[in-house]
């Protein structure tokens, strides 16, 4: 006999067979053009991986029923059967909807369901076209025998709702009730880790996307994507778009004397390309900034090339990890990497390089399903990523996950072992982000916010220096450059003001045994962005960076349209472009400038307001 209070994991796995019988349904409707590329082992760890979007979405479908079903705890002759029914029918057909419609449009989009068809929704002449040479009549069976199959389990899992026992008393019916819907919360957020379930913890695949895009729960892909709200272009409309496009192609347009310097003793060298978090240059002495923060950074400008005038294209770590390795600009009220099916189109330096036989990796000391990070480096190309679970427990001594000293020590060991040559591999700190916590006795004593933030960069400026000693000495080193750049800045020390330049200027440092040793304290002065270090660093390499049309050379002559360079970013709502001419800042929502430096030319004004639409409207059309 049927237990009542067995009823609710039930109901949950109710759900988690009908998802698993929509992914095997996709499989099986993809199964000439990608699945059977697949082997046995990655088509079962679709599943395997998927568990979690699924379980997150049997929550979320759970939460309406327990709830009910603790109600009728409180109403014991209400036994609640009919009205579960009709709920359980609803979401079993709009989730049998959701999951048919996507494996047609997954063949015309090559990315899951999401709210991307809300879009048509005020043209429907243009969307009964679209889908007017879709196969009406298999669609329809596949869609009425996800239903029938639906119901069939229905039937056997949870028909009839069994009666709560008489002698259990309401008070504890109830409590039994809150009880499983409080346990809906481990699956709700995906476990219990620090970072709630995103796309990125069911991406596993480096060789297949399309696995990855089977793992993909749909409910909770078109869920999620209807959360992260329609982003609108109109405040970043600022001029006619031929005018625009003009604009900034006179931005990206070479000099006529284009040859850039080369820095490098060798043709393809290893490229180790290591991320520092938040480190601003308000605190890196040869920048300008406070002295004896940053000793190694300064040694390395000594000895290395040091670009002087770099600044951030955002202001947060995925944002910057986008602009870095895929050369692509910021957007002021969203982020790209929040929509894979974007970024999967990005170029990237992993898979660039990856063509040429380099080996990838991406290593760092917390969690990389933070902001879809995870999803956005598998799509990328990168091959191996190591992570906060592939330390010991013991060494997960930050917040975040395992600390700056740790991550290098694990990257050398790493390194040590035979590598295919040549390798691309980068590394990401964690230790300098809030809450600046450090494992060793902070530089600057204090338990104000400033001085903590100063002796976290100390400390990964110091675990960085210690690692350059050690590396020095290894084998690799002579065939290797070391790119060295910050995520974003920060506005401590200090509290800069959201629109400030000095919030966005960063260090960016190139050295290595691979670096031409005449070169040692190269300065490069001309105005730059995160999103030029991709085509700065291709051309090194004797490699073409047409696949970054964001991107320019630094080392090579500025653009007519901008002697001395230019830097553009982005913050909430604005957006701030920096020249030698100094600062322009503006409001995207008011249309009015903030800022703007008595030496800005109206140019500069006009260069500003094309970039940030035209950046937008490539970003709207991905």
């Amino acid at each position: 006999m049927r237990n009542r209070f067995h009823y609710q994991p039930r109901y949950f796995l109710f759900w988690l067979l009908l998802f698993a019988l929509g992914r095997a349904v996709f499989l099986l409707y993809h199964y000439a053009q990608h699945t059977a590329t697949l082997d046995a082992g990655t088509v079962a760890r679709t599943f395997l991986y998927g568990l979690r979007l699924d379980g997150s979405a049997a929550a979320y479908l759970s939460l309406p029923a327990f709830l009910l079903l603790a109600l009728g705890g409180l109403l014991p002759r209400w036994r609640g059967a009919r009205a579960l029914g009709a709920y359980t029918a609803l979401a079993g057909v709009v989730v049998g909807l959701l999951t048919t419609v996507d494996l047609e449009l997954y063949k015309a989009w090559g990315f899951r369901l999401d709210s991307t068809p809300l879009q048509y929704l005020d043209t429907p002449g243009e969307m009964a076209a679209s889908a007017g040479s879709a196969p009406w009549l298999p669609l329809t069976l596949i869609f009425g025998a996800l239903l029938a199959a639906g119901y069939g389990l229905y039937r056997r899992l949870l028909a009839p709702l069994p009666p709560a026992p008489a002698w259990f008393p309401r008070w504890r019916a109830v409590l039994v009730g809150l009880l499983y819907i409080a346990l809906l919360v481990v699956p709700l957020r995906g476990g219990v880790q620090q970072i709630p379930v995103n796309q990125s913890d069911v991406y596993f695949s480096t060789q297949f996307p399309f696995a990855n895009h089977a793992a993909i729960n749909v409910p909770w892909n078109v869920v999620q994507s209807l959360q992260l709200g329609e982003v609108k272009p109109s405040t970043t409309v600022y001029l006619p778009d031929s005018t625009a496009r003009r604009v900034v192609a006179e931005l990206y347009r070479p000099a006529p004397d284009s040859a850039p310097v080369r820095l490098l003793r060798a043709r393809r060298p290893n490229v180790l390309f290591i991320i520092l978090e938040s480190f601003t240059a308000k605190l890196v002495g040869h920048l300008g900034g406070e002295a004896g923060v940053t000793p190694t950074l300064d040694s390395l400008a000594r000895t290395g090339v040091s670009f002087r005038n770099l600044y951030a294209s955002g202001d947060r770590s995925q944002k910057g990890i986008v602009a870095l390795l895929s050369g692509y600009p910021n957007q002021p009220t969203t982020s790209i990497i929040k929509y894979p099916r974007k970024t999967e189109g990005l170029p990237s330096l992993a898979r660039t390089l990856g063509r040429q036989g380099y080996r990838s990796a991406f290593y760092y000391g917390g969690e990389l399903a933070f902001a879809n990070m995870k999803s956005y480096l598998l799509a990328g190309g990168y091959q191996r990523l190591v992570e906060r679970q592939d330390f010991h427990q013991r060494d997960q001594n930050s917040k975040w996950g395992a600390h700056d000293h740790v991550l290098l020590a694990r990257l050398l060991r790493d390194l040590r072992q035979p590598q295919p040559a040549p390798f691309f591999v980068t590394a990401f700190t964690l230790s300098s982000h809030e809450p600046f916590e450090v494992p060793m006795r902070p530089r600057f004593p204090g338990t104000d916010l400033d001085n903590q933030f100063r002796s976290s960069v100390a400390y990964t400026d110091h675990a960085l220096g210690q690692f350059l000693r050690t590396a020095r000495q290894e084998a690799w080193w002579s065939n290797t450059l070391v790119v060295i750049v910050a995520d974003h800045g920060h506005p401590l020390p200090g509290w800069s003001a959201i629109q400030s330049p000095e919030k966005f200027r960063i260090p960016l440092l190139l050295t290595g045994g691979a670096l031409r040793p005449d070169l040692a304290g190269r300065q490069v002065t001309t105005f730059g962005s995160q999103t030029d270090v991709a085509a700065t660093l291709l051309p090194q390499l004797g490699l073409p960076a047409r696949d970054y049309a964001w991107s320019r050379n630094l080392l090579a002559p500025d653009p007519a349209a901008a002697p001395g360079g230019f830097a553009f970013y982005c913050f909430t709502d604005g957006f701030g472009l920096m020249t030698p001419d100094g600062e322009l800042t503006m409001d995207n929502v008011a249309h009015q400038l903030m800022y703007r430096a008595p030496a800005v030319k109206d140019r500069q004004l006009l260069q500003g307001q094309a970039y940030q639409q035209e950046s937008f409207a490539d970003f709207m059309r991905r």
